[in-house]
């Protein structure tokens, strides 16, 4: 009996010692969540949840403690209390943003290199487009939003002149990213894209972090830390290249030298200009990085010469105009990430350009000199899975000189200003299915004594697993011409206002994209002459706009060993600036655009086998010889392009590129004569392309490392 006793006594105290913990756990709409983990943060107390999403289960634990509970695809979720408190607690899980199907902002926004919702390049495409011969900016310009203007080179972003984009790397911007050359010679990017492994291409609508671009921005970003050491050859039909990478430890070096003469292709293959001297270019570039314990330093050089001469035709003169260009160009640029603790990181950035130009026209001698930096630093601070803040700050100085010596007389001009800006920029995601981007960046600029503020304002919501709708608005500031600002430094700030609706699909190697838009121009620069000059008169009363619809369309899967996509803008646009009586469509802005790539792997031959087809509504042009301004359009551009990438063995490509392979002549305007002819007419000159046809021919060779060209195709 006293035995029962002392029995019934001890399981009573052990019953009054247990506390029993309850609740339920559903999803974001109120489902009940099967499965999910529960338990006291520090023990082996603990459940699962039910079919209805309840637990119950009992500790012998007393006091504060956590109660943890996780369920896959869901943030964790955790609660501090009194054990004795822990009853019918009711818990609703919010998604996980790490979710693969998580919303991304892609109002505007074009990625390739990296793991983006947004990817619409992978980054070799560059490489191996048709018709873009490994040039960065020629890829792109097979994206909806651009105009196509092959007789120049540059990116033409929605109705904007080519100066209104800007470009990057590693978050730092490059002064001089083009080749320079003579009008009506396409030209191309400075950069090697083998350097490159991420890129982002902004039509607007784009992060507070950058401005001084009233377009769009192209981010290139370096190669980090590459994989293998390796030694890459080139030789073409337009010159040589070589490249090394070495590794050791914690840190890697590559070096790319490159060097190209058209003399004897040209001697090969007629050109439509009459070179004096051909065009020739040498390159360098390098790029240096190391991993410390937190962070990744990077530093960036490159330098390039370029030169040449030619007789460029011009119907008021039946000798032609001699015009000669010689180019020294010297970049630099420093990186450095780090984490710094507490979900805190900081980026620094440097970069440097030296560019000098010494250009001839006739009995003109033009020399122009600029220096230019930028210096930058900015933070971030993650919050939580579902706010995180940016802070920067950024500095930039430009000094540009001219001395200009015609025949009987000289005179020099210059400029130096410096803008510096801060910007704060948060994310906040409300659930996996709707985010918020909201920024504002505040540039002062010295040379006119004044701030401007931009806010920048972008949401994005999630319709499906694979489908999301994305808006953006944002206002941009860029400071006039650095050859307006010569003879009148007190001009204000071109600016444009963008709005931006974009519905992104994305599933099984296939996505749609389309995009509407609207940019209001104010502030535009207008003068009364032919050119800005000395004795020009200066306001900036222009104004403009640019509307449209792009759409882009890339399949990977469908038929087995061919990638395609299809590009098409159309482009609404007109503005009155420059020396324009009124407003009207400028000659670089083209209504429709239309391209189609297509790649097709051919696994008996070897090769890889490219078409782009490229289409262009034709530019207006004004007609002396019938009343009104931009009153004549060009017939449209269209062009074919060819390449052919045979796969010699693992490390050896041969390439084969043709572009414009129909020979179609296509015209780009006119020039008309200074005086009417005996029946009361201006003649006229068609401008058109430099050469019916290019024809580039290369061999390339991969020596070391794992990696074979065949990952290339």
């Amino acid at each position: 009996m006293k035995i029962l006793n002392y029995l019934i006594f001890f399981i009573s105290i052990s019953s009054i010692s247990q506390t029993s913990i309850t609740g339920t756990v559903v999803e974001p709409d109120g489902t009940p969540v099967l499965g999910a983990n529960v338990y006291l943060e520090g023990t082996y107390d603990g459940t699962t949840t039910n079919m209805d999403g309840v637990f119950n289960f009992t500790t012998t634990q007393t006091g504060a403690h956590t109660l943890v509970i996780t369920f896959i695809g869901y943030d964790e979720f955790r609660h501090n209390a009194s054990v004795g408190q822990m009853q019918e607690i009711k818990v609703r899980l919010r998604e996980s943003m790490n979710s693969l199907n998580t919303v991304v902002i892609s109002a505007g926004s074009f990625s390739a290199g990296d793991n983006s919702k947004t990817n619409a390049l992978k980054p070799l495409d560059i490489v191996t487009t048709a018709g873009a011969l490994g040039d960065v900016i020629g890829a792109f310009q097979t994206l909806p939003g651009t105009s196509a203007n092959p007789d120049d080179g540059r990116l033409f972003i929605r109705g904007g002149q080519a100066d209104e984009t800007q470009i990057f790397i590693d978050g730092s911007r490059v002064f001089q990213p083009f080749l320079p050359v003579t009008g009506n010679i396409p030209t191309r990017g400075r950069f090697s894209p083998f350097l490159f492994d991420g890129i982002s291409f902004s039509t607007g609508g784009y992060s507070a972090e950058f401005g001084n671009a009233l377009s769009g921005v192209l981010l290139l970003n370096s190669t980090d830390l590459p994989l293998e050491e390796r030694t890459d050859l080139s030789v073409m039909t337009v010159g040589a290249s070589a490249s090394r990478t070495e590794i050791w430890d914690n840190e890697s070096i590559t070096v790319n030298a490159s060097y190209f003469n058209l003399g004897p292709y040209n001697e090969l293959i007629p050109q439509n200009n009459q070179f004096e001297d051909p065009y020739q270019s040498l390159a360098g570039e390098a790029v240096y990085r190391k991993k410390t314990n937190k962070g990744l330093f990077k530093a960036y050089g490159a330098y390039s010469y370029s030169d040449f001469s030619l007789i460029q035709e011009d119907i008021n003169l039946p000798d032609g105009i001699f015009f000669g260009l010689n180019n020294n160009n010297l970049y630099g640029n420093l990186n450095y990430e780090v984490e710094l603790g507490n979900e805190w990181s900081l980026e620094s950035g440097a970069s440097f350009s030296h560019d000098r130009n010494q250009l001839k026209i006739s009995e003109t001698r033009i020399r122009t000199q600029q220096n230019a930096t930028h210096l930058k630093v900015k933070t971030n601070k993650r919050y939580s899975n579902y706010f995180n803040m940016s802070y920067g700050v950024e500095q930039f100085s430009i000094n540009t000189n001219q001395d200009v010596a015609l025949t009987n007389e000289s005179f020099k001009s210059g400029i130096t200003f410096s803008n510096t800006a801060a910007y704060a920029e948060s994310e906040i995601f409300a659930n996996k299915s709707l985010a918020f981007k909201i920024g504002v960046r505040a540039d002062y600029y010295d040379h006119l004594q004044k701030v401007n503020v931009s806010p920048r304002l972008s949401a994005g919501l999630s319709l499906t697993d694979h489908s999301q709708v994305s808006l953006a608005y944002g206002d941009f500031y860029q400071p006039q011409t650095d050859q307006a600002l010569q003879y009148e430094s007190r001009l204000d700030n071109q600016r444009a206002t963008h709005f931006i609706a974009n519905y992104l699909y994305k599933k099984n190697g296939r996505m749609l994209r389309i995009e509407a838009y609207r940019k209001n121009y104010n502030q535009l620069l207008r003068y009364d002459t032919s050119m800005p000059e000395i004795n020009s008169s200066f306001n900036t009363t222009g104004d403009g706009y640019a509307q449209g619809l792009d759409v882009f369309w890339r399949d990977d899967k469908s038929l087995k060993n061919l990638e395609y996509w299809v590009s098409y803008s159309y482009l609404d646009t007109e503005r009155q600036f420059r020396n324009f009586p009124e407003q009207a469509t400028p000659n670089f802005a083209t209504d429709h655009n239309l391209s189609i790539v297509t790649k097709y792997w051919v696994e008996d031959w070897k090769s890889q086998i490219g078409l782009t087809y490229n289409l262009a509504s034709g530019r207006p042009y004004t007609d002396p010889n019938s009343s009104g301004f931009q009153n004549s359009k060009a017939k449209s551009f269209q062009s074919l392009d060819m390449s052919w990438a045979y796969l010699i063995d693992d490390q050896k490509i041969l390439y084969l590129s043709v572009s414009n392979v129909l020979g179609r002549e296509n015209i780009f305007g006119y020039q008309y004569s200074n005086t009417q002819n005996s029946n009361a007419q201006f003649d006229r000159r068609t401008i058109g392309q430099a050469a019916d046809r290019f024809i580039f021919l290369g061999f390339f060779w991969t020596i070391g490392g794992n990696d074979n060209q065949l990952d290339n195709l």
